[in-house]
């Protein structure tokens, strides 16, 4: 069944309460798929982690809890999820351990060689131009550094059933390539089915 344009719209910038209705229910039915976001980055405990389109927030409690003795920041354009997520994370953002900000993340809020990891899921789909953020995630990121970005990809049948003035989806091959173009090398799928895709790529040298 094709998506009403209206309920994509709140998928990829959530307000009111039907945005929060929305969070909750991507918060349940992507549970696995951030998971395995989280087990591709190979979480340390000093890790500095970034997080685009944090939405709900539970990826970056996640995240928080795997990194003690690190930094976890996200951004996200919606100041409805901006403010479920501060509630969700209160604690560790009193104690310094996680910072969210609203933001575009084409320009985002920090300096060169900040993080040493990043993570999107779900987001690829709602950037203007895939490359402008790919490329400013390479920036924050410190040489050596890896991404990981998880996706709908473009053959999955379902995709027909998202309205394209809303959605953009790609390929691996797609993404493999604009990964390589922003500035990222050793580009891998650690994990691939019909619906979901996730790929890493370490930031160049």
């Amino acid at each position: 069944m094709r998506r009403p344009t209206f309920i994509a719209e709140q998928s990829g910038n959530p307000s009111g309460l039907l945005g929060r209705i929305i969070a909750w229910i991507m918060a349940y039915e992507t549970s696995a798929q951030n998971d395995a976001a989280c087990r591709a980055l190979c979480l340390e405990k000093t890790d500095r982690v970034l997080e685009v389109g944090f939405g709900h927030g539970r990826t970056i409690e996640k995240i928080a809890r795997a990194t003690p003795d690190g930094f976890v920041a996200g951004v996200d354009h919606s100041r409805e999820m901006l403010r479920a997520a501060s509630e969700r994370c209160a604690a560790l953002v009193a104690a310094n351990r996680v910072e969210l900000s609203c933001c575009d993340s084409r320009a985002l809020p920090y300096p060169d060689r900040h993080f040493g990891k990043a993570l999107a899921v779900h987001t690829l789909y709602f950037w203007p131009n895939a490359l402008d953020q790919l490329r400013e995630l390479a920036r924050v990121l410190r040489p050596g550094g890896f991404l990981v970005a998880g996706f709908r990809p473009k053959d999955d049948p379902a995709c027909r059933d998202f309205p394209e003035t809303v959605y953009a989806f790609y390929g691996r091959d797609q993404v493999r390539g604009l990964l390589e173009e922003a500035g990222f090398t050793d580009v891998d799928f650690p994990s691939e089915s019909l619906s979901f895709v996730l790929a890493r790529g370490r930031r160049a040298m």
